[in-house]
């Protein structure tokens, strides 16, 4: 099995950047779908980026769209997040996830019942 370990979360100002990275170990994830999502204060989790199998496309929910951008890097077995022109309602604890299922319908991969491997989750901050 996989196990996801993220890192690269803190605090940053409003505008400010970070790349938060999920590394793979235990075996090779190039057939993973790969996703974030983050989960802020009282609120439910939520998606926010996926990267589908190597050759894949990437979608993005529309709080995020325009200013994330995720990637991998299979030869390494990670995957990034990219955040730039954060926002305070950016801040979230979020999560890296994956799976080897197939993506049966367009919006499979926005539910979090759709992976089997999950990160411990790495703390964002943005202050306003």
């Amino acid at each position: 099995q996989v196990q996801l370990v993220e890192s690269g979360g803190g605090l940053v100002q409003a505008g400010g950047s970070l790349r938060l990275s999920c590394a793979a170990s235990g075996r090779t994830f190039s057939g993973y779908i790969m996703s974030w999502f983050r989960q802020a204060p009282g609120k439910e989790r939520e998606f926010a980026a996926v990267i589908i199998r190597s050759g894949g496309g990437t979608y993005y929910a529309d709080s995020v769209k325009g200013r994330f951008t995720i990637s991998r890097d299979n030869a390494k077995n990670t995957v990034y997040l990219q955040m730039n022109s954060l926002k305070p309602e950016d801040t979230a604890v979020y999560y890296c996830a994956g799976t080897t299922r197939p993506l049966y319908s367009g919006n499979s991969y926005l539910q979090g019942a759709f992976y089997d491997y999950w990160g411990q989750g790495t703390q964002v901050t943005v202050s306003s």
